[in-house]
């Protein structure tokens, strides 16, 4: 192999491609706000990430889960990244465990809540992630705020925009938008 190729190679498989990926967050214990407000930070504080845009805030009732949990604080950030979706999501779990959440119960109250919605226009499926979210498309709290980031992005599985979705799930009529943060 000559020395070009040799070099040549060694830039190409040392290069990684930038990705936007779009994460929601959520939180319904404490000061709902703040813990929002330090994931964008901490996110933005990750090395190979870039926050490139924030939805506004909106508040939900909580969705399945043990009742009588506090109403939810939802927004979605914008990302890019040039870390392995199982590496991004890895460095959310940890900021999500900085910020004191303790899974105890499925789906219930927590302090923070970061998932990883769509990366892209990937298909994952393993053991710890899967993309696009799972339940993306039954998920008013994170429809509202995607669709404000993203409204013409195609859902990789089911080929339909995010306002699409947003529209046929009546996305609107269970969330209320609370303004900037």
């Amino acid at each position: 192999m000559t020395l070009f190729l040799r070099v040549w190679l060694n830039r190409y498989l040392t290069m990684t491609a930038s990705l936007t990926a779009y994460l929601g967050l959520g939180s319904n214990l404490g000061d709902r706000l703040d813990f929002l407000l330090q994931a964008r930070q901490r996110l933005a504080a990750l090395p190979g990430v870039e926050v490139l845009a924030s939805s506004r805030l909106y508040q939900s009732a909580a969705m399945g889960g043990p009742a009588g949990q506090p109403d939810y604080l939802n927004a979605v950030v914008a990302v890019r990244t040039d870390l392995t979706p199982e590496s991004l999501l890895n460095s959310c779990l940890e900021i999500e465990q900085q910020l004191g959440r303790v899974r105890q119960k499925r789906w219930g109250a927590r302090t923070l809540d970061i998932d990883l919605l769509l990366i892209d226009n990937q298909r994952r499926r393993s053991a710890g992630l899967t993309l696009p979210h799972p339940r993306l498309h039954e998920r008013p709290f994170v429809l509202c705020p995607l669709q404000e980031l993203a409204p013409d992005l195609v859902h990789p599985v089911l080929g339909a925009t995010v306002a699409r979705l947003a529209e046929e799930c009546d996305a609107a009529a269970s969330v209320t938008c609370l303004g900037t943060w």
